[in-house]
């Protein structure tokens, strides 16, 4: 491409590159500082704003659903940031509705529960029998585990080690100090110490080696055994250690504020904010049903403008340093615009590509960490009665071909849409593929970067032929037939997922506070980097947090 001579635009108080959460979040912190009369560009390369908070909508034989495709729900609200809370709060959302919003007892209610899948593919036959371990530790009662075990298609030696295990509540490391079983935890990885400290075979570790997949984008082999005992996977459960501070799992809120497109709600009333005639409505609730009206995203008069289908190119400031130049292409022309300020709130690794003044130590941290390659897939269903024939709400799949794991959508009914409450209405089913190479003695970023390559080299015909048979086999039972029970698939594919989370098997030390992502983020100048890769939190609040650092850095200026 070749700069422009001359702007093809106005010059603008602050120019955000990066749509997604923390680029709007950094639009709407700006204008509230700065003062009025600012005037604010927003350019993003996709179709659409709000970067990995993305909706998926399908219409199934006359029914409107609407599903997911990125980031969820807001985590944890009671642990955000003053800051972060307060956007939530500027913005119109509160987070208590979502207790009468989410039907919290819809499992219980009807006999639904988290079930194990084993393939034919892998095990020679499809079996679907009640998980052994939940979440964090077990859902079955120990007197019960025998009878589940003996269903696993495994060797009679592997079913043996199977039921040791879950049965075992000795500590394994007794003989050590609690220094050393830190270290002996904080150093092994899940797999390795049931292996060393458990003689648990690799057929038993294999079946659940794959569970914190959707978390941490690798497996067992990639994450500390003091992370599996946090998770209560047995073995690593049994250490016994005295407790430092407060329990994260006990602080944490009820995974339930949810809208039904997810973190799109957000973005979707950020965006309402900041231009108020695009997105109509008043309330969180009439969100969900509100039509966006893009034609009135980039209009003239707009205190803030939202340009999509906006690639940056080149960031660089005037000769005199008092502005900043960013260029871009769109529909195939490149074009120049002008900014007072620039808030970079695009993928952090890309950001060398396009700006050529960043110091080589900040090039060089931005490259020592990846992004978690993720895919969220949405599978329209004509009803869910097979789900409820074998009550089950969520499959978790050992040793999976393509699905790490689906369940039925979030119950979550607001705004005049309903959850399908009913087993006979179509609904959404939410698939998670994350890409790795596990057992392959990789650390978790060369892992990512395998599994990224995987995700570029799949074709869509890949994915259609994994779900078709993954959902077939694990449902067969309950009389799904995936050709008839499947209205539409939609995958979202995310070669650049997940911001990258220190994995503390291999960066031992480093987290939010301590590691190269500070030196990464450094302002340079009239440039401020704001995503949630900049805080080493792949999480909504990490996104705003950095939106509010990024602000103050240029105000500050």
């Amino acid at each position: 491409f070749s700069v422009p001579t001359e702007q093809t635009d106005d010059t603008y108080d602050l120019v955000v590159v990066g749509g997604g959460v923390s680029g709007l979040s950094a639009a709407l912190m700006y204008h509230q500082r700065a003062g009025e009369g600012r005037r604010v560009l927003v350019l993003d390369n996709h179709d659409d704003f709000g970067g990995h908070a993305k909706r998926n909508e399908f219409n199934v034989d006359g029914t409107h659903l609407i599903g997911y495709g990125g980031s969820m729900t807001i985590d944890s609200p009671s642990q955000w940031s003053k800051v972060s809370s307060k956007v939530l709060a500027d913005i119109g959302i509160q987070t208590d509705p979502f207790y009468e919003y989410f039907d919290m007892e819809f499992s219980e209610r009807n006999g639904l529960s988290t079930k194990l899948y084993f393939s034919e593919s892998v095990y020679g036959k499809d079996v679907l029998t009640q998980h052994p371990l939940s979440l964090f530790g077990s859902d079955t009662p120990k007197d019960g585990f025998a009878e589940l075990v003996a269903q696993f298609p495994i060797s009679e030696d592997a079913r043996a080690a199977f039921l040791k295990l879950l049965t075992d509540d000795s500590d394994w490391l007794a003989d050590h100090s609690q220094d050393e079983k830190r270290e002996i935890l904080l150093t092994t990885s899940t797999t390795a110490f049931l292996h060393k400290y458990g003689n648990v075979p690799k057929e038993v570790t294999d079946v659940f080696r794959d569970m914190p997949r959707g978390i941490w984008g690798v497996g067992w082999d990639a994450c500390s055994a003091m992370e599996g005992r946090r998770w209560g996977v047995p073995g690593p459960a049994g250490v016994e250690l005295v407790e430092e501070g407060s329990n994260w799992r006990e602080e944490r809120d009820p995974y339930i504020c949810h809208f039904p497109d997810g973190n799109a709600g957000v973005a979707r009333s950020l965006v309402r904010v900041l231009n108020p005639k695009a997105v109509p409505g008043s309330t969180m609730e009439d969100l969900v049903l509100s039509k966006v009206d893009y034609g009135l995203l980039d209009n003239e008069g707009n205190a803030t403008r939202i340009r999509l289908n906006s690639t940056a190119v080149d960031i660089r400031h005037t000769g005199d340093e008092r502005f900043v130049d960013v260029t871009y292409q769109q529909s195939g022309d490149t074009q120049r615009v002008r900014g007072k300020h620039v808030v970079y709130a695009g993928y952090h690794s890309l950001l060398p590509h396009i700006c050529s003044e960043l110091r080589p130590q900040q090039v060089e941290a931005i490259n020592s960490v990846t992004k978690v390659p993720l895919v969220y897939i949405n599978i329209a269903i004509r009803n869910w009665k097979a789900f409820a024939e074998l009550g089950v709400d969520r499959v978790s799949v050992s040793q999976p071909t393509l699905m790490n794991s689906f369940t039925l959508d979030f119950p979550v009914s607001m705004g005049g849409y309903e959850f399908a409450h009913n087993p006979e209405q179509p609904t959404v089913i939410h698939g998670t593929f994350v890409p790795c190479a596990p057992d392959s003695g990789l650390n978790s970023i060369e892992q990512h970067k395998l599994g990224r390559r995987q995700l570029y080299e799949m074709s869509f015909a890949d994915f259609e032929r994994e779900i078709v048979s993954q959902m077939g086999g694990a449902l067969g039972g309950g009389g799904f037939d995936s050709e008839r029970d499947i209205a539409a698939i939609t995958v979202n594919r995310w070669p650049h997922g997940y911001a990258y989370e220190y994995n503390e098997l291999f960066d031992g030390g480093l987290g939010p506070s301590k590691g190269p992502h500070l030196i990464a983020r450094e302002q340079v100048g009239r440039i401020s980097i704001a995503n949630s890769d900049a805080s080493a939190y792949a999480y909504l609040n990490g996104a705003i947090d950095a939106a509010d650092r990024a602000v103050n850095e240029q105000l500050a200026s």
